[in-house]
């Protein structure tokens, strides 16, 4: 297993998008579109206060008829936010997505913001492994040196 900080580094987009409290949802949802992520940090000063994603948008401003123009991210976004550190391993990462139901995971480092993780990056990342593992396993049935 890997640590998040090595996930980060091998993550070829490792800009962190964040959005503040005041903007709207429209901003937000257009910004995930940009970008094409499905989630953005909700940032106050340097401080996060929230995770808004493409299913906070879905079901707080599609099936309830509300304007994305008119809503404010801080009106929808989810306040508690889960985060790990940087050397944590995935396997923590996974379980702590898997029982909580989230696709995507702040990283901090001393209070600091840098990166974010999904469950897609994690997958990649156990995918991979595999299949070193198998060549590797490959290589020395037959005798190959790697």
């Amino acid at each position: 297993m890997r640590s998040v900080a090595q996930i980060l580094k091998s993550k070829t987009d490792q800009a962190v998008y964040t959005i503040a409290p005041g903007a709207s949802v429209f901003d937000a949802v257009k910004l995930m579109a940009e970008k094409n992520i499905g989630a953005l940090v909700v940032i106050e000063g340097e401080k996060i206060i929230g995770i808004i994603t493409e299913r906070d948008y879905a079901r707080k401003i599609v099936l309830v008829s509300r304007s994305s123009k008119d809503t404010r991210v801080r009106e929808i976004m989810s306040p508690s936010v889960m985060h790990v550190r940087p050397e944590q391993m995935s396997v923590e990462c996974m379980t702590l997505m898997t029982d909580n139901r989230l696709r995507h995971l702040p990283v901090v480092d001393s209070d600091k913001l840098i990166g974010v993780i999904s469950i897609g990056d994690l997958v990649k990342d156990i995918i991979s492994q595999q299949e070193f593992v198998i060549q590797q396993l490959e290589h020395y049935i037959t005798g190959e040196r790697a």
